[in-house]
């Protein structure tokens, strides 16, 4: 029995129709696979610049802390370098302010409470110093943390500097 004509013909198309279907179906997975790997890549440099910021925020108001303590400073200011780290004793009326530096974390403690307060940490350096510039005497403090991620290699570096008001 011979099958007519356009019978033969629908069935070649409908071949030819479900190989395309799996062509798209390959191509689409194809760029889906693409699309979920840029998704996660960019999802995860996000995470960085999360952290980056972070790190930058909490790193300017411990500076901006430090920079109104030395203003309000009614005394000497002293620094001491110890074997494991640096002590900067800032008076202020008839209290202390101390900001110490030891561990990679830098804390400030008020010399009528008996505990310091953790102000920065993952910080791979910390230097406070005396400028004379005339009359003024100056402090400028260099900061500088570790990279909390592998993918922002770039250290933070910050620099501060405060004028104290009565020497």
């Amino acid at each position: 029995m011979k099958l007519p004509p356009n019978i033969s013909r629908t069935r070649g198309r409908l071949g030819m129709m479900l190989l395309e279907c799996l062509v798209y179906i390959s191509v689409f997975a194809i760029v889906l696979g693409g699309a979920t790997a840029v998704f996660y890549y960019c999802w995860d440099h996000s995470q960085a610049v999360i952290y980056a910021t972070d790190g930058i925020t909490s790193a300017l108001h411990t500076g901006e802390r430090w920079r109104s303590d030395v203003r309000a400073a009614t005394g000497k200011i002293s620094v001491e370098t110890t074997a494991t780290g640096e002590v900067v004793r800032i008076p202020q009326g008839a209290r202390t302010i101390s900001y110490r530096f030891e561990s990679g974390e830098i804390s400030r403690q008020i010399s009528t409470s008996d505990k310091p307060i953790l102000l920065l940490a993952n910080v791979k350096s910390s230097q406070m110093e005396m400028e004379a510039r005339g009359p003024v005497t100056a402090w400028r403090w260099e900061l500088e943390t570790v990279p909390r991620r592998k993918e922002t290699p770039l250290p933070l570096r910050f620099t501060f500097e405060a004028a104290q008001m009565r020497p």
